[in-house]
């Protein structure tokens, strides 16, 4: 059976393995110039840089996490990760030492109490109209002005009072001292990047890999040649944006080699 892969990312890659084990012939295509996706890392001084964003790998299955780990040796990191507000520092998600960092507070009982006094002050209209709103509603004030407003608005690119409420139906909130993002059992970075799973998962002589090839450069011919595609791009760009265009945010990254040991403070 013939198959088309479009994306070399961690499903592409993960489907041709899969079809390849099965004996099934794999086209793999993927327009960038190098395999991997958007889980692309390559090693900058030393360091496993990942080109599009951190990406922690987290499961709550043993079996995924068994499956992944055929290919890899994982750290145990755990992501707890801090928020930089004009200088004060503060860990997410939401928890213990978030409140005891705004207000003092020592107890979940005070915290829950700081979040109700704020919420009751705000006396806002329901349903709440906006995400600025919506987010008041659910932690109060400081929390959203500290932590949540900025960012958002950076992140989508508008203001929180123009973006609809729905966009956050539910805020993690922790009443313990925990600074660990996930609730997953299984987490953690893959030492020398995620590259190298790619390459093995790719590595079948059933498999063909073509980069620098775009799928829509010859859509017709693609579609004809393989009666079984997997696309894993935009799914309004391969349906030619017949329903209209899907609203995306990406990131801009723009890197920096610093001269020193430990830059942000964060683990080696």
């Amino acid at each position: 059976m013939e198959y088309l892969v479009v994306g070399s990312g961690l499903f592409g890659a993960v489907f041709a393995n899969e079809a390849a084990k099965r004996g099934n012939h794999v086209t793999v295509i993927e327009k960038r110039d190098h395999i991997g996706g958007n889980i692309y890392t390559k090693p900058i001084e030393g360091i496993q840089v990942h080109m599009y964003g951190a990406h922690i790998f987290h499961t709550r299955s043993k079996k995924i996490w068994d499956y992944v780990n055929q290919f890899a040796q994982f750290n145990n990191y755990i992501n707890s990760p801090i928020a930089n507000y004009h200088g004060e520092i503060y860990n997410l998600p939401f928890n213990m030492n978030t409140f005891n960092k705004l207000w003092g507070v020592i107890t979940p009982a005070q915290a829950q109490a700081k979040i109700e006094e704020q919420r009751a002050e705000l006396n806002l209209m329901k349903p709440p109209k906006n995400l600025e709103e919506q987010a008041k509603s659910l932690v109060g004030t400081d929390v959203y002005k500290k932590l949540i407003k900025g960012y958002t608005e950076k992140q989508w690119g508008a203001k929180a009072t123009e973006l609809p409420a729905f966009i956050i139906r539910r805020i993690p909130v922790r009443f313990t001292y925990d600074n660990n993002y996930f609730n997953d059992p299984y987490q953690g970075i893959p030492i020398g990047g995620y590259t190298q799973i790619i390459e093995q998962l790719l590595d079948n002589k059933l498999i063909d890999v073509r980069t620098e090839t775009d799928f829509f450069a010859d859509r017709a011919n693609y579609l004809k040649d393989y009666p079984r595609v997997v696309f894993t791009g935009m799914i309004d760009q391969f349906f030619d944006y017949e329903l209209g265009e899907l609203s995306y945010r990406s990131l801009r990254f723009e890197t920096e080699i610093k001269d020193v040991d430990n830059y942000q403070a964060t683990r080696s």
